[in-house]
């Protein structure tokens, strides 16, 4: 169960670094995940059935996200429609940009190539988990390792105060509209990457897939600053991928107790609730001051 959790946590780990940056980095209240995460597998599914390489066809998922994300981030910066309103006009119409790409609403993937179908004859593993797992550690290093490089070079830095505080940052002269738009790019293509991935692991791709994406990407954050308490970009990264490892380990415990399928999206989201219930009632019982909720 540790392993397959392990395994899951990691390919789900990418739809939770992108969640985490447009939420907490940019505080972007961004929607488009449960579109994008589809749009990624779709992406998948028909370059691969036409005979293109699976690692191209999964760098072509990542880039389609990315141009997800700049639709949405356009219309925000551009045409100044608000954010959480521009992330559920893309996510709508990327449900019909799905089945259009699709052609069908679900498509079969499991006689098809993929990257661990690859993975597995180049390195002669024929566990199906064991080489799961690898090629899902491989890829997460290589994300966390640019990721990690990315938010400390001179753009990362302006990225990452455009989410503390805009005005600031555009009285230092830097165009947030840019970082805004590079950031909920980024996110996006990293959580059509991960629907590419978990397109190929599980062998389909369903048009209804990406519901309730956000909540898990956002259950994935929270669980990781609650439980890690993360400071530094580092241990921040880190802290999504280790709270998507302990969601997907929570959600594994509920379906070996008896839960059905149909309660996961129920467990989601009381888990939620309680990542960000415990934190208030902390200060509360320590009588802290607490500024109001936001509205956004």
């Amino acid at each position: 169960m540790l392993s397959f959790s392990l395994y899951e946590g990691l390919v789900y780990g990418f739809l939770a670094l992108g969640v985490y940056l447009t939420f907490r980095v940019l505080a972007f209240p961004d929607l488009t995940v449960d579109g994008s995460f589809v749009l990624g597998a779709a992406v998948v599914a028909v370059l691969i059935i036409n005979g293109v390489n699976p690692f191209l066809a999964t760098l072509a998922a990542l880039g389609a996200g990315l141009c997800a994300g700049m639709v949405t981030s356009l219309l925000n910066t551009k045409l100044r429609v608000p954010a959480l309103l521009a992330s559920i006009l893309v996510m709508v119409s990327l449900y019909s940009v799905n089945l259009r790409i699709m052609g069908r609403p679900n498509l079969p993937l499991l006689r098809e190539v993929t990257i661990f179908s690859l993975t597995s004859q180049l390195l002669g593993l024929e566990n199906r988990l064991t080489y799961q797992l690898v090629v899902a550690a491989v890829l997460a290093l290589i994300v966390f390792f640019a990721l990690n490089w990315f938010l400390r070079t001179e753009i990362g830095l302006a990225l990452r105060a455009t989410g503390n505080n805009e005005q600031m940052v555009r009285g230092a002269g830097v165009d947030t509209d840019k970082t805004t738009i590079l950031g909920v790019s980024i996110a996006n293509g990293l959580v059509a990457f991960s629907g590419g991935v978990v397109a190929q692991a599980q062998g389909f791709v369903d048009v209804n897939m990406g519901i309730g994406m956000i909540i898990i990407g956002l259950a994935s954050v929270i669980i990781g600053e609650a439980l890690f308490r993360p400071k530094g970009v580092a241990r921040l990264l880190l802290a999504a991928l280790g709270g998507a490892f302990v969601y997907r380990l929570v959600l594994s415990i509920a379906l070996r107790a008896g839960m059905a399928p149909g309660d996961l999206k129920l467990i989601t989201a009381v888990i939620v609730i309680v990542a960000m219930a415990v934190p208030f009632l902390q200060k509360r019982i320590r009588r802290e001051w607490l500024p109001p909720a936001p509205r956004w």
